[in-house]
């Protein structure tokens, strides 16, 4: 049984551009976007996902896949995953800032580790609050609803070749402020209490002056610091559910549509 080429080309456009953006969001998103993730199984779990998405899909423009319009649309569908991807980036790297922030103020900026996202060297506090925050992420099925608004973009951001609004692209820009108010308002406690721990060695340096107090506020610090961590570790939960929220928003604003809370 012989196929017409347009109808050959039809089908494979009918996959290869929802399998560009769903490679390119996976490529970027949090954990299967980073380095420890090898790319070859990145493109694979895209394309058994493809595979298994592609038939829910709205049907695809009347364009050659290989023509200079097709190319254009191949690259809006990679610029709409990469949006999609980073901003669960923006989530945790919330987190991973706030805790080299606390390991700077309690001196536990000294313990380093390899970062598995960026393949740098960061303090151990920001890696363990990044593998917590991991954990929520797949608990709350975050990865889940990221495939869900990955499938109804198609819906209010279909392929063509116009794809995310310029306004789109400034609320991105824009979240990275509210990031570093996210990241402050998770460190703040933390950076509080070391602070007036630090107040209480000055007026004690004051007070006795015979006393080596900074000899000894290092292994203090560290102590307080550790401390003050475990103590914070209870408003987790809340603070990440809460940016969770913003960054789901966010989302849903990029892809312009409307976002169902619950």
């Amino acid at each position: 049984m012989n196929y017409p080429a347009d109808m050959v080309m039809a089908w494979i456009a009918s996959y290869a551009w929802p399998y560009a953006r769903l490679s390119a969001m996976l490529m970027t998103m949090l954990v299967l976007g980073s380095q420890t993730v090898p790319i070859m199984i990145r493109a694979k779990l895209a394309l058994v996902i493809t595979v298994a998405m592609a038939p829910l899909l709205p049907a695809m423009p009347a364009v050659e896949l290989f023509s200079i319009t097709g190319m254009m649309i191949t690259a809006q569908q990679v610029l709409v995953g990469i949006a999609i991807g980073l901003a669960s980036q923006f989530l945790i790297q919330t987190f991973i800032m706030a805790g080299q922030i606390i390991a700077m103020q309690t001196s536990l900026g000294f313990a380093s580790m390899v970062d598995p996202i960026n393949g740098g060297s960061t303090p151990v506090v920001g890696q363990f609050y990044l593998m917590l925050g991991t954990l929520i992420f797949f608990a709350i099925d975050g990865h889940l609803t990221m495939l869900h608004l990955l499938q109804l973009s198609f819906t209010t951001l279909p392929v063509a070749v116009s794809g995310i609004s310029i306004e789109g692209y400034q609320m991105l820009a824009a979240f990275l402020g509210v990031m570093f108010e996210m990241c402050l308002s998770v460190s703040l406690a933390a950076i509080v209490a070391m602070l007036l721990i630090n107040f209480a060695f000055g007026v004690m340096t004051r007070a006795a002056p015979q006393l080596n107090i900074f000899s000894m506020g290092f292994a203090i610090s560290m102590i307080c610091g550790l401390l003050v961590i475990w103590v914070s570790l209870g408003g987790f939960m809340e603070h990440f559910l809460q940016h969770w929220q913003q960054v789901e928003s966010l989302i849903c604003d990029v892809i312009q549509t409307q976002c169902v809370e619950g």
